[in-house]
């Protein structure tokens, strides 16, 4: 009975569990799903935006895929000095990591570190709920904001920004957010890409759902798209971004219609400067670009400034070292050969990657599939040898426990569901996430603790 075990309950993770166990040859297969945390679906739960109730739906088809009798969901298992990459291989058969890419990666300006200036991902945490976010009061005293990255996590928390108490309630969002967001003063947020709108990585979709924001109203500077070749020339643009251009062509031609929030697309500039005033964000500092006919942009040397309290930046994520595993700084992946971990250029028996961490932080949450495909096929053809090893406990589980390691299980994951449903009826809302540790594992555990 071949033991497995998955570090990561994210779309990588449950899709390489998927794979594992419908691979045909090995009924009697058992996969474990472990986690940092006590709550499974990884950035579908902590990374879709809270009003995106159609994507977080997944949640469903990773639930199936979990429950099946074969898989075994472990949160609030942490790889680390207790439990080291190592003492898995002890334990398990294979151990495939889907560990995603934690880290953002920074401007490179000065005043970066300003406060004031977060990563997009620090708020998307604290508006998601995840435990480990920190509530720095992010729009405190703030009137206008700048969003810098045009792809989609840049849309989202420009949304959030400009989003209603009204739209934001019947969400799971944390109370604490929600209350804050809805007494928010912002009034004036700014998405800005360095590049033009052809290169922009925000899909349609996401796009559109900004003009349709009650209270609020789109601006874009026409000069601005004038600069793109693609804003010039559409029909040569493939279909996605052809609509995109069509949707911010609509937009610069509508009289401005004086609403209460406004979001303002800006294009080709990039920041040279996050400027300090009173000892935290004042205003992003940007340098007019312009394209270079190769995809890319070149500096005109026209700098102007944007007025802002507070700045988040969106360029992009970054995997980062787990330790015990070998780690690519440059690429910020675990290097591999078809998901197979190397070591040192060489293969390391039972150790495989999956998602961001094997490929960086590249696709789509579907283009997970084939990448975990890939892993397990790998896994599968070298799983004969690996099962002939060396004799393992018949179940792991007795090995965690004897790290000191005290699993959350489905049961548990259960509880805290329930928990939060029952918090969400308490304030006359659905189901509101529990947002801190001890919370989630006060309610994994139960009145008694158990």
């Amino acid at each position: 009975m071949p033991h497995i075990a998955v570090v990561g309950s994210g779309p990588s993770g449950v899709y390489t569990a998927q794979s594992l166990i419908q691979q045909g040859s090995l009924p009697d297969i058992r996969v474990d799903v472990l986690d940092r945390l006590p709550c499974p679906y990884g950035l579908v739960r902590y990374g879709v935006a809270p009003d995106h109730e159609k994507i977080k739906s997944l949640q469903g088809t990773l639930r199936t895929v979990l429950q099946d009798e074969r898989i075994r969901f472990l949160g609030g298992v942490e790889i680390g000095p207790s439990l080291p990459p190592a003492k898995l291989l002890e334990l398990y058969d294979a151990v495939v990591y889907c560990v995603g890419a934690a880290a953002d990666r920074r401007l490179g300006v000065p005043g970066e570190d300003l406060p004031g200036s977060w990563s997009a991902t620090d708020f998307v945490a604290w508006y998601s709920a995840h435990p480990d976010a920190r509530d720095d009061g992010f729009v405190r005293d703030v009137r206008s904001a700048v969003a810098i990255g045009v792809g989609n996590v840049a849309v989202d928390v420009t949304r959030m920004l400009a989003r209603g108490a009204a739209e934001l309630a019947p969400t799971d969002m944390p109370q604490a957010a929600l209350g804050t967001l809805a007494a928010s003063a912002v009034r004036d947020v700014y998405m800005v890409g360095r590049r033009g709108p052809s290169q922009a990585r925000f899909t349609t979709k996401e796009l559109r759902e900004l003009g349709a924001l009650p209270g609020a109203e789109v601006v874009v500077d026409e000069a601005e798209l004038i600069l793109d070749p693609g804003f010039r020339d559409p029909a040569a643009l493939p279909t996605a971004v052809r609509r995109n251009v069509e949707v911010l062509r609509g937009w610069a031609g509508r009289p401005r219609q004086g609403a209460a929030r406004r979001i303002h697309l800006r294009f080709f500039l990039r920041p040279v400067e996050i400027v300090e005033g009173r000892g935290r964000v004042a205003a992003v500092r940007f340098e007019r670009t312009r394209p270079d006919g190769h995809g890319g942009v070149l500096g005109t040397g026209v700098c102007e400034e944007i007025a802002a309290e507070l700045v988040l930046r969106s360029v992009g994520y970054r995997g980062v070292p787990l330790a015990g595993l070998p780690f690519d700084a440059g690429l910020g992946t675990v290097p591999h050969a078809a998901g197979r971990v190397l070591r040192g250029g060489l293969v390391s028996p039972g150790e495989y990657v999956a998602g961001w961490i094997k490929r960086g932080p590249t696709g789509v949450i579907g283009t997970n599939r084939p990448c975990a495909k890939e892993t397990v096929s790998s896994l599968l053809d070298d799983l004969a040898e690996l099962t002939g090893a060396q004799e393992r406990a018949r179940d792991p589980l007795a090995g965690l426990l004897a790290a000191g390691v005290r699993p959350v299980e489905w049961d548990g994951w259960r509880s805290i569901e329930r928990a939060e449903a029952a918090l969400g009826l308490s304030l006359g809302r659905g189901s509101v996430k529990i947002s801190d540790w001890a919370g989630l594992l006060s309610a994994a555990r139960g009145p008694s603790g158990a």
